[in-house]
């Protein structure tokens, strides 16, 4: 399954990436907006995890535009907002989760959990 990563932070971020399982999930990173955009239309990944600040984007944007491309994929934003803020601006964009501003091996252990929960729901089991 692939992961796109949307961030021009993947050293600070080297923790959180290797909780996303690299025996069972392949990521993928990209470093703009416009470049996941040709990724998810392209390689179709099972989740987009989108960083804080990107240089073409907001998030809550980009996660507008990879639901306009494939509403399927399961996107989750790396934010500094509260859970109440977040949850107000994002309301009805279907974001599987918010992350902490500085997510680490924990949280994406959490996360991917949540993402399997889905599936699994979509797919019946």
């Amino acid at each position: 399954m692939k992961i796109l990563l949307v961030t021009t932070r993947s050293n600070e971020l080297a923790g959180f990436i290797s909780g996303l399982d690299l025996k069972k999930h392949e990521p993928v990173l990209a470093e703009s907006g416009r470049n996941a955009l040709d990724f998810v239309r392209s390689i179709k990944p099972a989740l987009v995890i989108v960083d804080k600040s990107l240089p073409d984007y907001e998030p809550l944007e980009l996660v507008k535009e990879i639901s306009r491309v494939d509403a399927m994929v399961n996107t989750a934003v790396i934010t500094e907002m509260s859970r109440k803020e977040f949850h107000e601006k994002s309301e009805g964009l279907g974001v599987l989760s918010a992350l902490p501003g500085d997510p680490g091996t924990e949280d994406a252990r959490k996360l991917l959990l949540d993402m399997n929960r889905v599936l699994n729901m979509l797919m019946g089991i």
